[in-house]
Parts: C-alpha cells; structure tokens; sequence
C-alpha cells in the first residue's frame, strides 16, 4: 500500500477544519498551559532559570554542565514532556479512535504515558547516538590530520554532511513509533522501520511539507499580530520601538507579565500551538493508517 505526501502533509489542517470544536478545546488548554508558565516564569528558583539558560545556549556545554542542567530542570522539562505526549495523542485519538471525544479527545492516561516512555527511551538513544557519532569523527579527524590541514577540514566537513544525512533517515525510519505505540496500545521502540520500508521519501515529503506549511502560517500571524499590535501602541500614545517589549515582558511580577499585549500574544500562540501539534502529528497516522491499515484498537 502507499500514500500521498501531499494528503498527509496538509491532513493536520483538514482536521481542524474538521473538528472545530476539539481545536477550540486545543487552543483553551494550549492558553491555560501559557498561563501557568507565565507564573512559573515569574517565580522560577535562579538554580532552575540558569539551567534553563545553559541548555538554551548556542555552545554545547561539556557533558558535567549538561548533566547538571538536566538535572535542575528535569521538572519542568517532565511537565512539558507530558503537555507534549497529551497533545499528540489527541490527534491521534481524533484521527484512530474519533468517537471518543471526551475532554476535546485531550487526557492523560495509559496512552499518553507510554508516549512519555517511548519519547524517554529515544532520548538515551540518541545520547548514545551522539556520543558514538563524537567519538568516531574525532577518529576520522585524527587520521585525515595526517594528510593535511586541508584535507582534514575537508573530510571533517564530509563526516559531518553524513552524519546529518544519516539522522535524518534514521528519525524518519523511525517516526512512525509513537503512532504505533498509540494506535496498538503497546510500546513499539522499533517496529517503524519494518513499516516504512521503501517509503522513506514519501514520508520524508509529508514532513517537509507540514513544516513548511505551519511555518508559514507562524509567519503570517506573526506579521500580522505585528502589525496590529504596532497600530494599538500608537494609538494608546506609544512609539513603534515599544512594540519589542510586547514580545519579551517584565518578569518581575505576574501583574507586569502578563499585560494585554502579551494575554493577546498568547491568545494567538494557543491557536498556533493547537494548529502546530495537529499539522505535526498528522501525517505519520495517516501513513500508519495507508500502510497498516486500521489498527487493532480501532477495529470492530
């Protein structure tokens, strides 16, 4: 069996048309989860703020730095891991099991811990990826120094072109994990890559599509929230160069955080969250469902 890249690439649009309702329901979960980390924001210890700094750097820190960090964030990293694990499974369950559409198809239970598991599980995975990956270029660095500076620089860009082709592959062999463990009700850490055997490009197609559509339609709210946002500090006797303030705001107090501009910017944000998790997650259920079929769980 196959499927259109095209189908599943746009499906996650078609389904919020679709399913207005449960993308309301999205969009409201999507502002309170906003909310709550604008208090967490606001009253964040300086241990956890620092971590959280460190890993949003653009200089990998050494693996101490790293551990450390991890480790003074794992909180909230947990928490949006879960937030993240309840969104894609509401997909899911809109698109395998649309008849249960309790809490706009939004929960956490069984389904959505295993996401958690499974989403762990390749976390470690890819450290040890990672770490395979630094060891075998400082090996190719080390023999292709031997030759000269030029062809070491050349190799060492080479090694790097194929490590990046070779993760990309892999992610998409492997993408059709968390729909599996979802649809079957059972952890499926490798089952993927025996699915998509032979429709790596189709996949890799669907993916690139969905992205690039949602990334224009970020675009496109951003300029436009922008330009109204811009029109409204005018209007209220402000300068277009206080529009930057909108955009990063006081985290001194909740009060000076969450000013109107920023609940507006927020309001936008759910919507675009909801539409995010939908247009992400899509594609790959759509192609289990063309390429499986319907799942265990789904059938009868």
């Amino acid at each position: 069996m196959a499927f259109s890249s095209t189908d599943a690439g746009l499906e996650g649009f078609r389904l919020t048309r679709e399913n207005p309702r449960a993308y309301l329901r999205w969009a409201f979960f999507s502002f309170v989860v906003s909310v709550l980390g604008a208090f967490v924001t606001v009253n964040m210890p300086p241990e956890i703020r620092n971590a959280l700094q460190v890993l949003g750097a653009e200089e990998t820190p050494d693996a101490t730095t790293l551990g450390r960090a991890l480790l003074a964030a794992s909180p909230l990293l947990v928490i949006g891991l879960l937030i993240q694990c309840m969104m894609t499974a509401a997909v899911y369950r809109i698109i395998f099991r649309h008849d249960d559409t309790r809490f706009g198809y939004l929960r956490m239970g069984a389904d959505e811990l295993r996401l958690v598991a499974l989403t762990l599980i390749y976390f470690v995975m890819a450290v040890v990826f990672l770490a395979l990956v630094i060891l075998v270029a400082g090996l190719i660095a080390a023999a292709a120094s031997v030759a000269g500076g030029g062809v070491a620089v050349f190799v060492a860009a080479a090694a790097e072109l194929a490590v990046f082709a070779l993760a990309i592959y892999v992610a998409v062999r492997l993408s059709l994990a968390p729909v599996i463990t979802f649809a079957e009700r059972r952890l499926a850490v490798f089952d993927s890559w025996a699915v998509t055997r032979g429709h790596f490009w189709r996949l890799f197609g669907a993916y690139v599509l969905a992205l690039a559509c949602i990334v224009a339609v970020a675009l496109l709210a951003l300029v436009i929230f922008s330009m109204l946002a811009g029109v409204a500090i005018l209007l209220t006797g402000g300068e277009l160069a206080d529009l930057g303030a909108v955009f990063s705001p006081d985290e001194t107090t909740l009060t000076s955080y969450l000013n109107p501009f920023m609940i507006a910017y927020m309001v936008v944000g759910s919507f675009l969250t909801a539409l995010y998790y939908a247009v992400v997650a899509a594609p790959g259920a759509v192609a289990y469902r063309e390429l499986h079929g319907a799942p265990p769980a789904a059938k009868g």
